[in-house]
């Protein structure tokens, strides 16, 4: 019997010196295949993260699809809009560049030379728009201006010449007061018999021209503190939120620690629908500016040469689920919904422009018959979207606290396009002011929905105007927002490369 043992366990030993080998590299394989497996499983998961897969799906407080708005963003609307804001008349903006930041004092400057804007000589912009009328944007208007300002002249002066001036100024006050009750434009620090008015950007003596298309919005180096200041002031004083609940603007800030921002959120679902819209407005136009950034970023810098392209590490470090903690896929959804209550307010203010007086006139006959042609295409697409944003549920309730919470979200909204002033790139600036008075007039218009419908069919209405200023400001606003759009998914198809 121990024989038979002995035998049996010297075969045994015999067999795993020869096999042996064999079978704990087997083991060893089965152990290493376990541990490469989990790798890529982490590794899929990392970059399913930062292919934003998530980015998908109904967005909240609407009925319309992330993948309907890409189809018809990127096939419909953005290859008109870029045809549209190349015309002259949404190519120059008039801006203030110079007014001082009411709230700090600005000691920031740009990280690289093309922060900088170029004003456009007066000797280069287009005879009609250039006129010193700048609330009028028609031919007739132009022509006529000089006939109406003498007879008024003329009539004021027979009465009494020491009036004529006050009068003329009771009735641009009276107009700016009619217009601010449904304006968000900026408030201006400029008072005449103690009314505070509006914007006057472009009236004012220190505004200039910009050539838009010579002053492109992209990467200009301007971040740190300045920039840190102006965007954490407008979400944490202006987005009503309490100061004890936590907003992740920064998921990487130094002392969050864990914080996911789920307490934030938790809290803004919470809100009413207004004021959850209010957040989402500025995280989305926070979101396009971002985006802008990435996909216009200063790639190489020699021989006196800039190359500007995408840049797939900046886009990831700023959206990527990785780099955010899951919070860039929300943002980039705000991106969304930002989208839709502008292409809303372009659906309603189709009949403003249909009318066939209006002209958006620039001394060249041909030249406006084409914008204006351009325009109607684009509002005929906008019309035609079937998913769009029902502004109805907003400020619906009793009508005391509807118009208290409407001229509350108005104010909060004039005062971020004031926090523009304190931006301190002056590109940065540029762009800034351009997108808030665009979403401004966005908003203006959406909440006029009855005087839009009572627009008269053959003459100017005095109950809803837009000014040349507000109509350059919105449709290029919603040209940088379908540009975002299109440049997210170039950036999805780049990040897929990657993989």
């Amino acid at each position: 019997m121990v024989k038979h043992t002995t035998h049996l366990c010297g075969v045994l030993f015999l067999l795993c010196l020869l096999f042996g080998d064999l079978v704990f590299g087997w083991f060893h394989y089965g152990s290493q295949g376990k541990t490469q497996q989990q790798q890529q499983q982490h590794t899929a998961d990392s970059l399913e993260q930062s292919c934003l897969c998530h980015l998908t799906g109904v967005l909240d407080d609407c009925f319309c699809d992330i993948e309907s708005i890409d189809v018809f963003n990127n096939f419909k609307i953005f290859p008109l809009m870029q045809k549209l804001i190349e015309r002259d008349f949404f190519r120059y903006y008039r801006v203030n560049l110079k007014r001082p930041c009411p709230f700090w004092p600005d000691d920031s400057h740009c990280a690289i030379k093309d922060c900088q804007v170029e004003p456009c000589p007066e000797s280069k912009v287009p005879v009609g728009i250039k006129s010193g009328n700048y609330n009028k944007y028609s031919q007739a208007a132009n022509t006529i201006r000089d006939i109406k300002e003498c007879e008024q002249a003329h009539e004021l002066g027979a009465i009494n010449s020491t009036l004529s001036n006050q009068s003329k100024e009771a009735f641009e006050d009276w107009a700016h007061h009619d217009d601010a009750q449904d304006h968000f434009c900026g408030l201006d620090a400029q008072h005449t018999n103690s009314v505070l008015r509006c914007s006057v950007d472009e009236t004012s003596p220190d505004a200039e021209y910009v050539d838009l298309r010579l002053n492109p919005e992209r990467y200009t180096g301007y971040k740190g503190p300045s920039a840190w200041r102006v965007w954490n002031s407008i979400y944490e004083e202006n987005c009503f939120k309490p100061r004890s609940v936590y907003r992740p603007l920064n998921p990487l800030a130094p002392g969050r620690g864990d914080d996911d921002g789920e307490g934030f959120y938790k809290w803004l679902e919470g809100l009413c629908l207004e004021k959850r819209v209010f957040y989402k407005l500025i995280s989305g136009l926070h979101s396009s500016i971002n985006i802008h950034l990435c996909a216009e970023y200063l790639l190489d810098e020699s021989w006196g040469k800039s190359i500007w392209g995408p840049n797939v590490h900046e886009f990831r470090r700023r959206f990527s689920s990785a780099e955010t903690k899951g919070e860039g896929t929300r943002w980039l959804k705000n991106l969304y919904f930002l989208y839709l209550i502008e292409l809303r307010a372009l659906s309603k203010v189709a009949p403003y422009f249909e009318r066939a007086f209006i002209n958006l006139y620039t001394g060249n006959a041909q030249e406006d018959s084409i914008t204006k042609e351009l325009l109607l295409q684009i509002f005929n697409e906008t019309k035609a979207f079937p998913m769009h944003f029902d502004e109805s549920s907003m400020f619906a309730g009793h009508k005391m606290e509807a118009r208290r919470l409407k001229e509350e979200f108005r104010l909060h909204f004039k005062n971020i396009s004031r926090i523009m002033d304190c931006v301190g790139c002056s590109k940065c600036r540029l762009w800034g002011k351009l997108q808030t008075q665009g979403l401004g007039t966005a908003l203006k218009i959406l909440f006029s929905e009855k005087e839009i419908k009572n627009l008269p069919e053959n003459s100017p209405s005095k109950g809803f105007q837009l000014t040349r200023q507000e109509i350059v400001a919105l449709l290029n606003a919603f040209g940088r927002l379908s540009t975002s759009i299109k440049e997210l998914h170039n950036f999805r198809t780049l990040l897929k490369d990657h993989r």
